[in-house]
Formats: structure tokens, sequence, C-alpha cells
């Protein structure tokens, strides 16, 4: 194919979202930040550089292509390491590592060390911090007593502040502690306050007794994991309150079923599963890792009909790929190479599910979408096996393989199915993130010179066109309610199709990911379970219960908006005088009681400085006055900057208080923007979530682009530029 009909191959299939954040991201560049790739290098570089495994075959050149064709018409896209690492330097192709903590001095400081290497190459690691003894316990070595696995934590997430990955991907961590550890209620804890551990998700291994004990309303023990001795029980279900809780709060920590990934242990004789990656969705031995790619649904209906033929096709391509991977990876450390081959465990997943529901005229949420996700799931399951099984006839089963333990078919991988998160990797496909409904299907994007446009999903673009209900002011209304529900211009069966994930029960969303779970995935799968801001601590202990039924190996929940704002007392006040227009046209400030309501806001500004913004309310829950409060009110350096901030919050709540209309006000604020995270960007995005009447109040601003995080796949990622805080 010619260089000018392949990058106009490149232009039609991709968008600019797609282009922005290849360019950003992905492309290789020279010294001075300027790209020395598009998207069709890209692709020739990362097929060429896995296929070179396959060089000796016969069918090499096939296999090259095969490999190319996938990644660049975006059947298929490989984890974030490959398309960044794949035939450079670096070589570093895997997202997912699991690290041991021995109980010692020496084990804790060998695997903070073997976690900086892991991070500085891009991935991500998980720790179980159970082996660890607990605080307060005698340590015979110096005469003294430990400091317990949190100090110990902090100590981890100190050293991942000091690294990126790779200069590309930020450092991410999972922590991990079973119930049955005497420490166990300070870990439940710890991320109370969201300012500790915020390189870390925290998520506690629940075993079945712990839930069988919770439902007898028993006490069970806590074992000091040094010497395995009983020493202090607990009331299960006060201590399963206090998970629920914390996540009804912040949505941390999440929970992992621990004996439930025990279960499926494809090598129980190399070990049991302690921890996951960072996103929960890979059930790791220690020093393991594994190499994940997704297969985009989205692009397997034709005619309304799943296209089988095809899809098997691309599962038997993407199992190579990703086992070919494992050979020509460079790994960070000689005991996660040597433990990695031992399983060679792969982790095929999926993007674009709701896209392909949507074409099938499926919704998410029902019975019949639940039932052919899983069909499909299950289908990809089986055509991996059966491509892995005829890989081993050809190269060689996983070394682990012990016929005795083993009742499966000799294969090449002891794992083959998971679903990660595809945060970026899917706005390069343009397709839904993993199992995810669609966050948004109309969204208003910011640009930096205060200008905003919006975003409508192509498939809800595409429906409205041709059924005739769309319209410049329907894609407005459903932008600034966020959802498609409830508005009489829309049929009710597209409102019950593009239903996004604030619009879906929590049960129908748990009930999807327990569908797919039984039925073909082998590791687990990273999914957040949406709850309305409004849902109760019933509704987090509802959905834990459930996930526990229906088999699902983790999960995370996230009451909508419970971590970007912390709500203060509310105490009734008198009724607020109403601003007027006198006869000579003057407006009178409004009058406020001495007492508000009111809600404080965290964020950072660009340098990494927490700022606290508070917002008060009148009783019809309008904005009336805006405070900004600075830990580093006598930082003499940054005096100029609180007093400018002080001063502009004055003003905007005047202008409140005077009823100028909140557009205005809006507009002056995005006018004077000069960086995303300065005040004025901040206070004009404040405002348009009140003014909007937004479900999600006023989100976590994306640190890289005008854009806010959304909390989905158990992370917080940035649908506009591709940031995730996780990946």
């Amino acid at each position: 194919m010619g260089k000018d009909m392949s990058s106009t191959i490149s232009q039609q299939l991709l968008t600019e979202t797609a282009e922005t954040v290849l360019a950003r991201r992905y492309y290789l560049k020279d010294s001075n930040g300027n790209a020395l790739e598009n998207w069709d290098a890209l692709c020739r570089r990362v097929a060429d550089a896995v296929a070179t495994v396959d060089s000796e075959q016969e069918d090499y050149e096939t296999i090259r292509e095969d490999f190319f064709n996938m990644i660049h018409s975006l059947d298929f896209l490989p984890n974030s390491p490959c398309l960044m690492n794949a035939g450079t330097d670096l070589g570093q192709l895997s997202a997912c590592f699991v690290l041991p903590i021995e109980d010692s001095m020496d084990g804790i400081f060998t695997s903070i060390r073997n976690g900086a290497l892991v991070h500085k190459t891009g991935g991500g690691t998980g720790y179980s911090f159970s082996r660890l003894r607990p605080k307060n316990s005698s340590v015979r070595s110096t005469q003294g007593v430990a400091s317990g696995p949190l100090s110990f934590a902090a100590v981890f997430d100190a050293a991942t502040e000091t690294i990126k990955q790779g200069g590309k991907r930020r450092g991410a961590n999972m922590g991990v502690l079973r119930i049955d550890h005497p420490d166990i209620m300070d870990f439940i804890s710890a991320k109370e306050d969201q300012d500790k551990f915020t390189n870390f998700n925290f998520s506690v291994a629940i075993t079945d007794a712990f839930m069988q004990a919770v439902k007898n309303d028993n006490d069970y023990d806590l074992i000091d994991p040094s010497d395995n001795r009983i020493v202090d029980s607990l009331n299960a279900a006060k201590v399963f309150e206090k998970i629920v809780d914390l996540a009804w709060h912040n949505g941390e920590p999440g929970v992992l079923f621990i004996d439930a990934a025990n279960r499926t242990n494809a090598t129980p004789q190399l070990g049991d599963f302690e921890a996951t990656n960072p996103c929960g969705e890979q059930f790791l031995l220690p020093y393991e890792s594994c190499n994940l790619g997704s297969i985009n649904l989205g692009q397997y209906v034709q005619e309304k009909q799943v296209d089988f033929e095809r899809l098997g096709t691309t599962v038997k391509t993407a199992v190579r790929f990703l086992d070919n991977v494992i050979d020509c990876n460079r790994f960070p450390i000689p005991e996660i190479e040597d433990m990695t081959r031992q399983t060679r465990k792969i982790g095929l997943g999926v993007m674009g599910m709701h896209d392909m529901l949507i074409q099938l005229g499926l919704a998410y949420g029902d019975e019949a979408g639940r039932e052919t996700s899983a069909q499909v799931m299950r289908f990809i399951r089986e055509q991996a096996e059966a491509a892995s099984v005829e890989l081993a006839m050809l190269k060689g089963s996983f070394p682990a393989y012990d016929p005795a333990i083993n009742k499966y078919p000799a294969r090449r991988n002891a794992a083959l199915t998971s679903i990660q998160p595809t945060g970026t990797v899917s706005m390069i496909a343009d397709c839904a993130s993993g199992c995810e409904p669609y966050f948004s299907v109309v969204m208003e994007k910011n640009v930096m010179d205060g200008d905003r446009f919006l975003m409508v999903n192509k498939h809800f673009e595409a429906v409205a066109k041709k059924e005739g209900f769309f319209s410049d002011a329907l894609m407005k209304k459903v932008a600034s309610t966020g959802t498609v529900v409830g508005h009489d211009e829309i049929p009710e069966k597209w409102q019950d199709i593009f239903r996004t994930a604030q619009d879906i029960s929590p049960e129908d969303h748990i009930r999807m990911q327990g569908a797919l779970q039984s039925n073909g995935v082998d590791s687990s799968i990273s999914k957040t379970i949406n709850l309305p801001s409004s849902a109760t601590k019933e509704d987090v202990r509802f959905s834990y219960m459930l996930g526990f039924e229906l088999d699902c190996k983790g999960l995370t929940v996230y009451r909508d908006g419970s971590r970007d704002a912390q709500v203060l007392k509310t105490i009734g006040s008198e009724e607020t005088k109403t601003a007027t227009v006198s006869s000579q046209g003057i407006l009178h400030k409004k009058e406020l009681p001495d007492v508000l309501s009111a809600k404080r806001y965290r964020l950072k500004d660009a340098n990494g400085n927490t700022i606290y913004i508070i917002v008060c309310f009148a009783e019809n829950e309008t904005p009336m006055e805006v405070f900004a409060k600075f830990p580093f009110d006598n930082r003499f350096d940054l005096k100029d900057k609180s007093t400018m901030w002080t001063t502009t919050c004055r003003l905007v709540s005047l202008a409140l208080r005077y009823q100028i209309p909140m557009e205005e006000v809006i507009k002056q604020l995005d006018r004077s923007s000069g960086h995303m995270l300065d005040l004025p960007a901040q206070l004009g995005k404040l405002l348009k979530s009140f003014m909007a009447g937004t479900r999600n109040g006023f989100s976590s601003s994306c640190p890289e682009c005008p854009g806010a995080l959304v909390f989905e796949e158990g992370c917080e990622v940035c649908r506009e530029c591709g940031y995730s805080k996780c990946s």
C-alpha cells in the first residue's frame, strides 16, 4: 500500500481527539518534542517489533501483516506500554505487575526498589501488605516494636511520587490488606483523608469465611502473620459496615474477594494470589506480570448481528500477539522475567462493548443486553483457549503447566482473558471504555480561548438524525442534564439504549459484571459500580453483597461526587430577600442570613499547591458567596497569588449577590483564564456545574487539559485528553 493511501486511511479512521492523544502520549518524539511518526508508523513499529519473535516461522510475513492490520484498523489495541515502547530501546511492554513484600527491612526496601524500576519503565504495581506484622508487635532483632503495614505503605507512596512512568505514565499502585490482619481497621480508614496515599488504590482482601460471619453477625479472628497466632477478634458485621461507610464517602477501600480469585488459580503449586494490579482486574502471583490488549467489539457488528467469524479470527491473532509480547519484552528485574515466562499469562479483554450493544439495539441494563455480552465474552474465551492450545502444539505449553493439577488441555498460557481499563486506548479507537457504558453521549468541551462546543456520540448523532429528533437545542439539553432520560423529544426506546453510566441502576451494573465474570473472564474485571449522589450506605452494602453472591472477584463502587466535594454542616436559615430592580433600574444586593449551607472543594494549582474553595448557598441551592482558603497563606513567595485569588472570589461573590446572570460571570472568568488550573478557570467550571444542574457537581480537574475527571473502570480519567490517574 502506498504511503499516501495509507495516510488517507489513517485520517479517516482517527478522530481529532485520537490524534491529540497519540501526539501527546504515544508518538515517538525528537529532542525538541516534535513527533517522529504518525499512526501508520506507530502501528508498523509495534507490529514489526512483536512479530520478530516469529521471524523464523514460514508464515512470518503473514503474521507481521496480520498484527499491523489488526492494530491499524482499530480492531484490537495492546496496552499503553506496548504502544509506547515496542521497537524502542526501553522495550518494556507490560502494564501489570505484582511484587511481594516480605516481613523484613531487606524485603520491604527491596520491594520499594523493584517498584521504582517498574514505574520507571511504564508499569503499575500491586502490593499485599498482609505479610507484615502488625503495629506494636515485637521485633526480636532490634528489641523494638513494629510500626505496622500502613507506615511502610506511606514509604511506598512517597517513593512512587518521585517516579513518573517512563515520562509518559504516572506511577500507580494497588495496596491490599487481608481482612483478618490485626491492623485492618486502620487500613480501612487510611484514605478517609484524600490527601494521603494519593498514589494508591486501597482494597481489602475479603475471605468467604468473613462474608459468612457478616451474614450471621458473628465475630471472626484476627491473625498475626508473623506467627499465625490469633491475637484478637472483631464483629464481622461492624467491620463490614465500616468498609461500606468509607466506600460510600469516597469509593475506597474497594473489595477483593480473594477466595473466589484463588478458586480459579491455574497454578496453585506456585502460590496463592495476594494482590492485583492497580485497577484490580489482574490477580497475579508475586513477581508475575501480564500483557494486556483489548478487542474493539464495536467493530464486529454487521447488519445488527455480531460477526463471530471475523471476531474469532481477531481473537486468534490477538492471542499470538500477546504471547509474542512475553518473548520480546524487556523486563524490569530478573525475578519478574522468570515468573512471567513460567506462566505466560495474557489478558485479552474488550472495549466498545456498549458500542456493540447500541448497534444491536440492546440496552446495557436489560437482561437481553447482559445475555448477549456474556455470549460474546464466552465466545472470545473459547476461541482464545483454542488458539493457546494450538500455540502450545507449535511452541510448547507454559512451563508451569502440570497435568496432575491442571485439568484443561495443555496450552501456551496459564490465563487468557480479563477486562481491563482502556481509558486512553478507547479514546484512540473512539469507543466506550472496556465493559463500561458510556459516561455521557453529549458533552461540552472547553478550549483554551474560553469557547465551548458540544461533542456528540457518533451513534447517538446517527440515530437522532435518522429518526428525525436531532436538533442543536436538544443536544444542549442533553449536555446540560447529563442524560438522555426524561427528554420527550427522544423516543423511549432510544432513551433506554443510550442510558449512560449514571442512568443504569447499581444492580444492573453488578449483574453485568457477574455475567461477564462467569462467562469467559479468567482473571477479573475493572469496572465501576456507579451510584447516584443520593445513594445510601445500604445501597453500597447491597452492591457488595450482590457482587459476592454473583462470584465477582472484586468490586469498586463510586457514589457520584463523593470524591469531589465534602459537604459541610447545613443549618436552616430564614428566607433570604430577593434582589430586585427598582424603578431607577438599580440592582439591590441580596441580603444573606448569618448561617448558610456550604460545600468545600479541594483542588491543586499548577505547582501542586493544595487550595480549598468554599461555596455558600441560598436555600434554593443557588451559590451566593465564594471563598478561597490557602494552606500557603504565610508563604512570602505565594502572597501575591493568595491576594489575587481572594480578590477574585470577593468580586465573584459580589456579582452573585447582585444576581448578575451567571452565564455572564462565567464568560468573564473564561476570558480571563490563563491556565486551565488557575482560579478563573476553576471558578468558571464550578459555576457552570451549578447553572446546568448537572448531577456530577464540581468534578476534579484534569491536570493536563481544561477537562474534568470522571470515575470509571476503578480510576479517575479525563475523557477529553486521555489522562488517567491509574495508567
